[in-house]
């Protein structure tokens, strides 16, 4: 601590004290300020819902505690007047001369870092920036040609041979406060509006009977974990009642806990029982850190494609004819599809803003492949109700169930409810818990109730039709309307490509006019000087073609080589075919519409339209209003599935 270095730490969703690279430096080369900036106007379409919220209050007010008691109190703003303003107001308060933050990598971040780091370079102040979110930075990693990876497999293979920097970095044990800190107001953590009304304030208090945010609770929830829990990790991760996981994931998304600590002592917990001879602890070790390289990856794929936030990384699917329906789309929301574990996951996910990941693959399947449901809606019902909402995440669990990725789930794959019920909550222990209704069902008819004589049903006091649904869609309707969806997004794209095409269509032009259409991004950095790079951000065309284009920044820090930000008119939605014939037949009306959601502040327009209906979300818009204003998660094993899928040979590229 010999500097006399005054720096402004920014606090994003990097919640901690230990091994937080930006605070660390703050704390090595002077006094520091800690600042946390919430602007609602931002956050857009995806602001954040109740339990997200509620979670970011107390970790605020447990992190301001633990500043206060190393002697520098964490000031929060709430910023009406955008991020960007408030910042140069602290600075400009204390006589900052230096700004560090971690980063992040979502596309709606990166487009406000990068604005926020422009325009403070120009005006001379200092910018520095920090990976504290993962164990490899995006442009780190690609395959032998410089693109990036499309296939997990793949990813975490490469990710995996790479040496990796595990020493976190020391908590500072005391911390020196800028002088003038008392010029700037801090509000409480209150009075920040992450509680919006009395009602959410009752229902949050339900939350803190189950959980207890913050960074300290977060690593005794981590030590807890590999301690008890990792050793059987392989065996129980499936069960979908009782805690079987880590529960570390909404700790995750708010940053509370290191990647670089969670690495380090689950391969010291596995060096340790080697030694005592346990080597059934390696098998639960490799798939916990299978599911740390899938929250790697989202970063990964969101900062490589930054589009997929809203549409699908396979082009052929822009084609999909998704079923534009708000009554089904209700009907799953309040889990009323007369398919019980179905509902007893969507009932539990409104309860408590929590549900095993099993479920979540399971109700978010049902969702995109029984009722055809665009996966954009069901990403946006997750961000808004789930208490671990993480855009990244969430982008690759629905893009990874609805079939949208190379190594996803098939696209004409149909998982039976009825056969993962029997084999996920075999005694219907989970169902019961959630569907009162089929309380009193035997465990042979719980999950097909449907099947159960009269006189059962009699005894068990169900009433089908009545006081639990029939099945909102039958198994062999879904799996002839599926292969229906999948047989006309085949026709219009190839309906697309034939029109390319220029006079006469020969036999050579239809060899590969069936094809995924896998967009590449070239992230192999060609000069040298590109390594000194903070943060990189990557451009993008269409979706189609993206490359890394250094340049030399203006400003205070004429070393620090940067990248193109990502502009909003190449981010437009280039998904809609509605002027192709075909699609002209198949098109709904012109009206706009909205997402239904549970967050009634939020609202997404389209103007683009889809075959079979509108096109869900809009780039333009979330970035246009980045600019102006400055601004999961589902792995599935699909060896355990085995026998519980419905499933046809989809019309495949030849």
């Amino acid at each position: 601590m010999g500097g006399s270095e005054r720096t402004v730490v920014w606090f994003r969703r990097d919640l901690r004290i230990d091994d937080n690279p930006a605070l660390a430096a703050a704390a090595r080369d002077g006094s520091v300020l800690p600042v946390f900036i919430w602007c609602p106007a931002e956050e857009g379409r995806f602001y954040p819902g109740r339990c997200s919220r509620w979670w970011l209050k107390e970790s605020l007010a447990h992190l301001g505690r633990s500043l206060e008691a190393l002697g520098c109190p964490l000031v929060l703003i709430r910023a009406e007047e955008g991020t960007l303003a408030a910042l140069l107001r602290c600075v400009d308060s204390v006589g900052a001369t230096r700004v560090v933050y971690n980063h992040l990598y979502d596309p709606i971040s990166l487009v406000r870092d990068d604005k926020i780091k422009n325009e403070l370079l120009g005006l001379g102040i200092s910018m520095q920036s920090f990976n504290g979110d993962l164990l490899y930075e995006p442009w780190e990693v690609y395959d032998d040609n410089g693109h990036a990876f499309t296939t997990f497999n793949m990813y975490w293979e490469k990710c995996m041979g790479l040496p990796i920097e595990i020493s976190p970095s020391l908590a500072p044990w005391r911390l020196v406060p800028v002088p003038g800190i008392e010029n700037l107001h801090s509000s409480s953590v209150d009075n920040l509006g992450l509680e919006s009304s009395k009602d959410e304030e009752s229902s949050n208090a339900l939350l803190s009977r189950a959980w207890s945010p913050g960074w300290r609770n977060a690593e005794k929830t981590l030590e807890d974990f590999v301690c008890h829990g990792l050793l059987d990790y392989s065996k129980d991760r499936m069960k979908v009642a009782g805690t079987t996981t880590s529960l570390l994931s909404p700790y995750f998304h708010y940053g509370e806990v290191s990647i670089r600590k969670v690495y380090q002592l689950v391969r010291m917990q596995q060096i340790k029982w080697e030694n005592e001879g346990k080597s059934e602890g390696g098998e639960s070790v490799n798939l916990f850190l299978r599911s740390i390289g899938l929250r790697e990856y989202s970063r990964y794929m969101c900062f490589s494609f930054p589009f997929t936030h809203e549409r699908s990384l396979l082009g052929n699917l822009k084609h999909y004819p998704w079923r534009v329906d708000e009554d089904r789309f209700k009907s799953w929301r309040q889990g009323m599809t007369g398919y019980p574990l179905v509902d007893a996951g969507m009932r539990e996910l409104w309860a408590t803003g929590w549900t095993h990941n099993r479920i979540r693959v399971i109700v978010s399947s049902f969702a995109v492949k029984f009722l055809l449901i665009p996966w954009t809606w069901g990403m946006k019902y997750f961000w808004d109700v789930l208490l671990d909402a993480d855009i990244e995440s969430d982008i690759l669990g629905w893009q990874y169930i609805s079939g949208s990725l190379p190594d996803g789930h098939e696209l004409g794959r149909l998982d039976n409810p009825e056969v993962q019920g029997q084999k996920y909550d075999p005694d219907g222990e989970y169902v019961r818990t959630w569907i009162p209704e089929l309380a009193r069902m035997p465990a042979e008819w719980i999950h097909h109730p449907w099947d159960a004589p009269s006189s059962i049903l009699e005894v068990a006091g169900v009433e089908l039709g009545f006081n639990y649904p029939m099945p909102i869609v039958e198994l062999n309707t879904a799996r002839e309307c599926l292969d229906d969806a999948i047989s006309t997004m085949w026709q219009l794209d190839t309906a697309e490509k034939l029109a390319e095409f220029e006079g006469e269509v020969v036999e050579d032009n239809l060899s590969h006019i069936k094809s995924f259409d896998i967009p590449k991004v070239i992230l192999k950095e060609l000069p040298p000087s590109a390594l000194q790079c903070d943060q990189k951000v990557p451009t993008a065309d269409g979706g189609r073609n993206h490359e890394l284009q250094p340049k030399e920044l203006n400003g205070a820090n004429k070393k620090t080589t940067c990248v193109d930000v990502i502009r909003d008119s190449k981010m437009e939605d280039t998904s809609s075919v509605a002027n192709s014939p075909i699609s002209r037949k198949r098109s709904a009306s012109g009206s706009a519409f909205n997402v239904p959601s549970c967050s009634s502040s939020v609202e997404v327009h389209s103007q683009n339209h889809h075959p079979g209906g509108p096109f869900i979300g809009s780039s333009r818009y979330i970035l246009q209003k980045a600019e102006r204003s400055c601004t999961g998660k589902a792995e599935d094993d699909d060896n355990a599935d085995t026998g519980t899928s419905m499933s046809r040979p989809s019309k495949r590229p030849s």
